[in-house]
């Protein structure tokens, strides 16, 4: 039995830009509760955040960590989480598990594009939010500054709870103490600040307020607490994770004010599919049904498939029986285990609130709901919101007979990473990764070389062109072959016009007074779809062309299904030809947010890549969000070209909008490399 309850249980993420010390500040955090003999360094590879040997390497977390301490009797649950942008899949999962995000701020690189992700994000998931400046004892910097900048950014509800002193190398209360000086701001103006914003939670204790001027820690507390859960306030405290300064104010914080499960917005659970789907609200209720959500996938070569999960109702168990969504099969919870970075220690059963783990499972997933239902009931939640993946690249294994083993890795790589994805195209014969950046991909890759020894070779993919017609046109084919025993023989007539884009494939059968037999047409379609498949001018499917076969011969001996297949993909080829061909590229919605300082460049990279700029839009902290539509085959660079223009600070997403015609340069080009199939 765990020596804490519900109540005493605090879940914190911690996100932020890449370099604003969050490693480091749960180092600290583990340190100053005893957890940890002395914090570790990033430098040296020693924390317990940043376990995985790619991390040491990097000197950068590349995926979320998960440790936990214990202070004044509250058990509290750290997520160190990356700061990198093309790592954001593990960050934004994180932040589905916990009731606070603590946004880190790196006191001299200042307001940063994760910072703005991470509020934002937290902001729309409800989460209490509390920012952290780190590395106050850095030179050079302007604390007042950077709070300014923060206010104007992010709103007059972000406020001091402590300030830095002596000479930054310690923090004041400014809430329930009101004693010593600071360096920045004075402690009475910061609580008045302070006291003012959440006074305004409660009427009654508002008028107590103007009528006294003064009101007490004590009498705060509960208006306090609300203010912080519904974002009226957004508490700042200042840490140095390098001297330990603000780092016991930051766990007393945690302790008197940061709201405990029962205080959070639990995700709402879904039973059922469609029409019979069901709202089910977990109530935190120890003794009731389990219901815990698989936030965390690791697949570690030694210690095997290690599920994390966060519990929002019933007790887990070492004896549990558990389900796994819709599935009617139930695994025993042999092993559970709570989490200090990559180590692992075992425990008799979990209360709701807390977040542990089980190891080999198979069957479990990223997302999965655990609950023991026996009512085979399908427990769900609905999906996150993650960015689209669309860097992306062609892999093939460079040692043959390696595809099945490429696949099981691939497999077990999507499994930890929700903005990791492979495609599979037949109809480009490519197998396709796609992530977040370049950087995404390129760790993707080592670290498969390094857990599976699998090594791959790696190109653009292709683009997937289409083809279709402008003109209406007829094509004719006979399809004749003798050998020694029966022939072959077809003869087809068809047309062809163009359709709508969007309208797809039609084909119509016309064919009269039995020219062709009823049942040899469904051959002359199916040789017409294959080139529909194949490609008639450049190797691209075609689509929005109808085809109406309107004659043809047979001979009574020598007609096959064989013969009207390739008369039919002939014919229809023939119709192409003189059809006035066109081949189709795919434009896409891209959405650009950079400093607006950047706008003119990023402007001139699009309109260079035969982009059409929509529209800009200004948004908040010096933000600017650029609208276009642009072909998906200028694109293959932008994301290496954003990077290096905005400094790391811009971002894009796109979705595919519709196809256009190529120009007409390009097109000869694409017709010149195809090479089509001799079916004869």
């Amino acid at each position: 039995m765990p020596n804490y309850t519900t109540e005493a249980i605090r879940n914190l993420a911690l996100v932020g830009h890449s370099s604003a010390g969050k490693t480091s500040f749960m180092e600290a955090l583990l340190a100053e509760s005893k957890m940890i003999n002395t914090a570790g360094s990033v430098e040296r590879g020693s924390t317990v955040g940043d376990s995985d040997p790619m991390e040491k390497e990097h000197q950068h977390s590349l995926d979320s960590a998960v440790a936990h301490l214990d202070y004044r009797n509250t058990h509290i649950n750290l997520l160190d989480t990356p700061g990198y942008p093309d790592f954001r899949g593990p960050t934004l999962a994180a932040t589905g598990a916990v009731e606070t995000a603590a946004i880190v701020v790196n006191a001299q690189s200042g307001i940063e594009l994760n910072t703005h992700r991470m509020m934002e994000r937290a902001r729309e998931r409800g989460l209490c939010r509390v920012i952290v400046i780190n590395k106050i004892d850095a030179d050079g910097i302007d604390l007042t500054q950077l709070v300014r900048d923060i206010r104007s950014t992010f709103g007059d509800e972000c406020l001091p709870i402590n300030l830095p002193t002596n000479e930054h190398s310690d923090v004041v209360d400014v809430f329930f103490n009101l004693e010593g000086e600071s360096d920045i701001f004075t402690v009475e103006a910061a609580h008045t600040e302070i006291t003012d914003q959440v006074v305004e939670m409660d009427e009654e204790l508002m008028e107590t307020y103007l009528e006294q001027g003064k009101l007490e820690p004590d009498q705060l507390h509960d208006a306090f607490e609300q203010a912080l859960r519904e974002g009226h306030l957004v508490p700042i405290c200042f840490v140095s994770s390098r001297t330990g300064a603000g780092i016991k104010q930051f766990l007393d914080l945690c302790v008197k004010l940061m709201p405990n499960p029962h205080e959070g917005n639990p995700p709402p659970f879904i039973k059922g599919e469609g029409e019979d789907a069901e709202a089910v609200t977990a109530s935190l209720d120890a003794s009731g049904h389990v219901l815990a959500h698989v936030f965390k996938i690791t697949n570690d070569p030694f210690v095997g498939k290690l599920s994390v999960f966060r519990i929002y109702q019933g007790t887990v168990t070492r004896d549990s029986q558990l389900y796994i969504g819709d599935g009617r099969k139930p695994f025993k919870v042999s092993h559970l285990f709570k989490l200090q970075g990559k180590e692992h220690s075992e425990i008799e059963q979990a209360v709701p609130g807390d977040i542990c783990a089980v190891a080999k499972v198979e069957e479990i997933s990223y997302d999965a709901v655990l609950h023991d239902s026996h009512d085979e009931d399908n427990y769900h939640l609905k999906p996150l919101d993650f960015p689209q993946p669309m860097f992306g690249l062609a892999i093939s294994p460079k040692s043959r007979g390696h595809e099945q083993k490429l696949g099981a890795s691939l497999h077990k790589l999507v499994e930890e990473d929700p903005c990791f994805k492979v495609d599979h195209s037949a109809e480009l014969n490519e197998t396709v990764i796609r992530g977040l950046g370049d950087l995404h991909l390129r760790i993707m890759l080592e670290r498969m070389h390094q857990r599976y020894n699998v090594e791959v070779n790696t190109r653009p993919p292709r683009i997937a062109y289409r083809e279709t017609i402008n003109a209406p046109a007829e094509g004719h084919y006979r399809h004749k072959k003798q050998t020694g025993g029966a022939g072959q023989f077809g003869e087809v007539f068809l047309r062809v016009a163009p359709k709508a884009r969007g309208e797809g494939f039609e084909f119509e059968n016309k064919v009269v007074g039995g020219a062709i037999p009823t049942s040899l047409i469904p051959a002359v379609e199916k040789g017409v779809r294959q080139l529909l498949d194949e490609g008639a001018v450049a190797g691209y499917p075609l689509q929005d062309i109808k085809v109406t076969v309107y004659d043809g011969k047979f001979h009574p001996v020598d007609s096959k299904e064989i013969a009207f297949v390739i008369a039919g993909k002939k014919a229809f080829m023939d119709a192409v030809a003189k059809a006035s061909p066109q081949v189709l590229e795919p434009i896409v919605d891209i959405t650009v947010t950079a400093p607006d300082s950047n706008m003119g460049d990023i402007a001139g990279s699009l309109s260079g890549k035969r982009a059409r700029i929509a529209g800009t839009d200004s948004i908040s902290g010096g933000l600017v969000v650029i609208n276009a539509l642009a072909p998906l085959s200028e694109l293959s660079d932008f994301q290496t070209e954003l990077k290096s223009v905005t400094g790391g600070q811009g971002r894009y997403s796109m979705s595919l909008s519709h196809y256009e015609p190529v120009p007409a340069q390009m097109q000869q080009r694409l017709v010149a490399e195809f090479k089509p199939k001799d079916d004869e």
